[in-house]
């Protein structure tokens, strides 16, 4: 689905599914160089039972027309005008990594519009290492490489591969790479750079009043468990999920995180 934001193109997938003002609406954002399709799973189960759903993929990636956005604040805003844009008062916001970030200042900004907050992968300060910071300006293919190693705990989702022939790790690595050649424009660089930046995480959390759900995995290298001590101390009303995953957990255990999902939106 197309919407209009500020005169640009916004993208969201609806699971093809109309929107109905009585459902709940459930809104999913991404990474830094990612699209809608990393939350493949768990989104279209919420537009498939009884939720409005909008998986995104923000200015400049994917689909939504661009440039990207270069802060946290600025994609927080555009989240909610998303929201009016597809005529919901009030959403479920479920972020990954920088789309956490996004989540929790769309949550400070706005308090009333933001219903339950399911933080996945995430760390606050979420400061990116100079090497790859580095690494995303003047060598894109070994940032692309980086990312995808500390992303994933092995090669094959668990407990084993779901089909012949699949790699968790070649289709993350892909779609970066396919994001890099619709958008030339240092896109990684841009959403690092927007998490390294960051700084208002800590009264973005303290005013939190909304249910919070943190999704971490227990094998993540990128945002491991331990760093996120931030945030759960600030959110201590939040409940903490752990699963035996990487930083993609999403695609490494996508069972144990829709029913992480599941169980806090009360689907």
């Amino acid at each position: 689905m197309i919407y209009q934001v500020n005169g640009v193109p916004a993208y969201a997938y609806t699971g093809g599914k109309p929107f109905v003002a009585e459902q709940p609406t459930i809104v999913f954002l991404h990474g830094a160089q990612n699209d809608h399709s990393v939350w493949a799973l768990q989104s279209r189960w919420f537009a498939w039972h009884g939720w409005n759903l909008l998986a995104v993929d923000l200015p400049g990636h994917g689909r939504s027309g661009g440039p990207a956005l270069a802060t946290i604040e600025a994609m927080a805003d555009w989240v909610l005008a998303l929201l009016d844009a597809a005529g919901a008062s009030k959403a479920v916001l479920v972020g990954h990594s920088m789309g956490s970030l996004i989540a929790l200042e769309a949550a400070h900004r706005a308090p009333g519009r933001v219903s339950g907050l399911a933080l996945v992968g995430t760390t606050w300060p979420m400061k990116v290492s100079d090497a790859l910071l580095a690494a995303s300006k003047d060598a894109l293919p070994a940032a692309i490489d980086m990312v995808n190693i500390w992303s994933h705990s092995g090669p094959l989702p668990r407990p084993a591969c779901p089909a012949p022939g699949f790699s968790v790790t070649g289709v993350s690595r892909r779609l970066m790479q396919r994001l890099a050649e619709q958008n030339p424009d240092q896109l990684f660089h841009t959403d690092f750079s927007a998490c390294n930046a960051y700084a208002n995480g800590g009264a973005a959390a303290a005013g939190v009043n909304c249910p919070v759900l943190f999704v971490l995995g227990a094998r993540d290298v990128m945002t491991p468990p331990r760093s996120a001590q931030a945030l759960t101390s600030a959110l201590k009303h939040g409940k903490i999920v752990t699963v035996d995953a990487g930083h993609a957990m999403m695609a490494e255990q996508a069972d144990a995180v829709l029913d992480a999902l599941i169980a806090f939106a009360g689907g």
